[in-house]
């Protein structure tokens, strides 16, 4: 699995790989390939399927009327996406691919009847939902409180611990490609490209990180851990500045 776990309840372990191994036997179609830049599900369609992701990289993207794009979620190798198929008839946004990519595929109706039957199917299910709303609510934070810097340093190193996942340590990789354009990238960390190619310079110069060829080659890694970590999830007690007391 793809997703960076340190937050997970451990108990949960066996049942999020039993529900992985769920979903691949419940897929009854070849896997499909879909070439960089097709949009896999359209927004504001009626949309029957749920997706796993098996190489390449898609995002869920919103358009304004009046053309203006916020992409929302980027999916790695792993994901499961498309989980609100079994819940709503529309799909709000659309899902687009970065690259060329390989997806498998189930129709919501026969996964919905697993999910009721299967816990370990169902916890499966649950945790991407979870995962999708840990990032969302840090890109929240990332959005209205990051400086350019800190989101760039924070969606880099988000990619690079998602993508390492078969690193038992779970500290990175510390090269990998990415597929988004500049373009992309500012539609992701809501800024324009000027900015983003700006701030890329600067870390460059500094050698904490440079990016490519759409080849990303972390340089210093903890200097790049700082800048990222006021947005990463809140400390755990006992770290600096960690929240000691709840709300009642």
């Amino acid at each position: 699995m793809s997703h960076d776990h340190r937050l997970h309840r451990p108990e949960l372990t066996g049942a999020l790989a039993r529900g992985d191994a769920a979903f691949d036997a419940l897929v009854s179609e070849p896997p499909r390939r879909v070439p960089a830049g097709a949009t896999l599900i359209p927004q504001g369609s009626r949309h029957d399927y749920v997706y796993k992701l098996l190489s390449g990289w898609v995002a869920r993207v919103r358009q304004l009327p009046d053309g203006r794009t916020q992409y929302l979620m980027v999916f790695l190798p792993g994901d499961i996406f498309a989980v609100k198929s079994m819940f709503v008839v529309q799909q709000p946004d659309a899902v687009v691919a970065l690259s060329d990519v390989v997806v498998s595929r189930i129709d919501q109706q026969r996964l919905k009847a697993a999910f009721d039957a299967d816990p370990a199917l169902a916890t499966r299910c649950t945790w991407q939902i979870t995962e999708e709303e840990r990032r969302l609510h840090n890109w929240v934070v990332s959005l209205g409180q990051g400086s350019a810097e800190e989101r760039i340093a924070y969606v880099l190193i988000e990619f690079s611990r998602r993508l390492a996942h078969r690193d038992a340590g779970g500290e990175g990789v510390q090269q990998y490609g990415m597929p988004l354009t500049q373009d992309q990238l500012g539609s992701v960390l809501g800024l324009t490209p000027v900015h983003v190619n700006r701030v890329l310079r600067r870390l460059r110069e500094d050698e904490i990180v440079s990016v490519r060829n759409r080849t990303v080659s972390i340089h210093d890694l903890p200097a790049l851990e700082r800048l990222a970590h006021p947005l990463q999830d809140a400390p755990m007690p006992g770290e600096a500045g960690a929240l000691t007391e709840g709300v009642a």
